[in-house]
């Protein structure tokens, strides 16, 4: 069984930062592209920002020059850094994957189980 554990929200002023974690734990072999989602309740989920197993990156337009995405390999992890931080911010953040859990092949696409940033004086 894949897990995504994702750890790093929390309460922060307008204009803090904050760096959310995406750990894979359990039967990984291999992680293809990850991602970053925001929802907020009885929302669909938006992404973020993406990053492929090579390191090429993808924003929306709300997060470029703010945020950045990146991974450890090694670890299986995946990073958002979040600077200059809005009211607008706020949302349950979701992290997502592309699992290889063998050589074989098999694949899941897994979802963590979110984190919530409150950006908020």
């Amino acid at each position: 069984q894949v897990q995504l554990v994702e750890s790093g929200g929390g309460l922060v002023e307008p204009g803090g930062s904050l760096r959310l974690s995406c750990a894979a734990t359990g039967s990984v072999y291999s992680i293809n592209d990850m991602g970053w989602y925001r929802q907020a309740p009885g929302e669909q989920r938006e992404l973020v920002a993406i990053i492929s197993v090579y390191g090429k990156t993808n924003y929306v337009d709300s997060a470029k020059g703010r945020f950045t995405i990146s991974r450890d390999n090694g670890k299986n992890t995946m990073y958002l850094q979040m600077n200059s931080l809005k009211p607008e911010d706020t949302d349950v953040y979701l992290c997502n994957a592309g699992i290889f859990t063998s050589p074989r092949g098999d694949y899941v696409d897994v979802w963590g189980q979110g984190t919530l940033v409150t950006v908020s004086s």
